[in-house]
């Protein structure tokens, strides 16, 4: 009897099913399983093809074993503060962060991945939360297919996705190593980070070391366009008048690019390096732009001979800066009249992560965010733009690949509070169920 093509991959079924139990986190059990991906997607391509013609004799389709990850994340959060929770909306300016005094669950995510063909893999990330107000919300965060086939090093992907800008705004929040976001990202991508539907073109430059460069070409407009055209309600509370936001051509695109480069120092240290641009038209005026650009630098030491990749050590740090152009803008109640101008905006943040014992880690971040140009009411009273101050120790505890309990303290200095600083506290619990892939450092 002639043994079933499918039959192949039997006996393999245990180990699929032990990755899919204890996780898929351990680098060679990642390699292990992408090879098998591609051989099954491979076997599937074939058999398909001879299915097409026996299925006229046989009356039916050939059946497949198909590989896909499906995984659900949880983060509930509890805390306080010496702030009232209007104002915490205003120092927590990402959307799935902390915005109340009590319990919030900022985020629940659904996350589908897999390879569709030889050629093609595809992936998927449906969120939930419920906001301030007690509203749930819900929203495809992500949804995009990634060529895997394509010579010369290129990759081409294509949906609905984040910008891959610097190192911050790519990752989902339950890959967030502290609690919230950065400030300085919140005010220029916007509390959703910078995500739309396009086009990001990426190739591997023959160095070395790996080092890859990436163009993208998204739609300006949405509302998680901030510093572009956004929802058309302006930057600094400067809203252009009579603004066109249909796309008429390239120029109302969104373009952007990454320079990222990992180099091994030597068999314990990593060093990751990048620059990163981002330009299209803006709100705020007729054939406004904005131009963002940024820097990182991160560094990780973990020694061979580990337990679970404990101990180690890393340091990172971003910077940002947005150059917007605003048009002459009269704010109709008080009648002020605010110039044409570049508004300026900036900030960093640096962060420091030890892993003392297996399953136990501490950090301590520090950021700072400033500008210049008028807002609208004057800088000052701007939560996101006025000079702004942060410092955040944190401690965290992973007992498996599976879970997280994180315990995070943040001093603000803010000019728009009225008594200059603030004191919070906040604890987090991260859960995730099934397989997911591996956060790359």
């Amino acid at each position: 009897m002639t043994r079933r093509p499918e039959l192949r991959f039997l006996p393999l079924i245990p180990a699929l099913l032990t990755v899919a139990v204890y996780g898929a986190d351990d680098v060679n059990v990642q390699a292990q399983l992408a090879e098998l991906k591609q051989r099954q997607a491979a076997l599937e391509a074939r058999l398909g093809q001879g299915a097409q013609g026996a299925q006229g004799a046989q009356g039916g389709a050939a059946s497949h074993l198909r590989l896909i990850n499906l995984s659900f994340a949880v983060q509930a959060l509890a805390g306080a503060s010496t702030e009232r929770d209007e104002s915490i909306r205003n120092l927590q300016g990402g959307a799935h962060e902390p915005k109340q005094r009590g319990f919030t669950m900022p985020n629940a995510e659904l996350a589908i991945s897999g390879a569709v063909d030889p050629y093609f893999v595809a992936q998927a990330n449906v969120i939930y939360l419920v906001d301030e107000e007690g509203e749930s919300v819900f929203e495809l965060e992500e949804a995009f297919i990634r060529t895997q086939a394509l010579p010369y090093g290129l990759e081409v992907k294509a949906g609905q996705f984040f910008t891959e800008f610097g190192r911050i705004n790519v990752n989902h929040p339950h890959a967030w190593i502290w609690i919230d976001q950065p400030v300085i990202n919140s005010r220029v991508f916007g509390g959703d980070g910078m995500r739309g539907q396009g086009v990001r073109v990426s190739e591997a430059l023959p160095t070395p070391w790996q080092s890859d460069i990436l163009v993208t070409v998204q739609n300006a407009r949405g509302e998680t366009m901030s510093s572009f055209l956004g929802e058309g309600e302006g930057l600094a509370g400067r809203e252009g008048a009579g603004l066109e936001t249909d796309t008429r051509n390239l120029g109302d695109l969104t373009w952007s690019g990454r320079w990222g480069n990992a180099i091994d120092v030597n068999d314990d240290l990593t060093l990751r390096v990048g620059a990163s641009f981002a330009v299209g038209p803006n709100a705020s005026g007729v054939d406004t732009q904005s131009l963002i650009l940024g820097g990182h630098l991160a560094l990780r030491w973990r020694p061979a001979g580990g337990t679970r990749g404990f101990p180690f050590a890393t340091w990172e740090t971003e910077v940002i800066s947005r150059n917007a152009e605003v048009d002459e803008f009269t704010d109709p109640i008080p009648g002020d009249v605010y110039a044409a101008d570049t508004l300026k905006d900036w900030g960093l943040f640096t962060q420091v992560l030890v892993g003392f014992l297996p399953g136990w880690s501490a950090g301590l971040r520090y950021e700072v965010a400033s500008g210049s140009g008028d807002s609208v009411g004057g800088r000052d009273a701007d939560p996101t733009r006025d000079d702004r101050t942060r410092i955040s120790p944190l401690i965290a505890w992973q007992p498996t690949e599976f879970s997280r309990l994180r315990l995070q303290y943040n001093y603000d200095k803010a000019d728009h509070l009225a008594d200059q600083d603030a004191h919070s506290v906040w604890l987090s619990l991260d859960i995730i169920i099934g397989t997911h892939p591996p956060h790359v450092f």
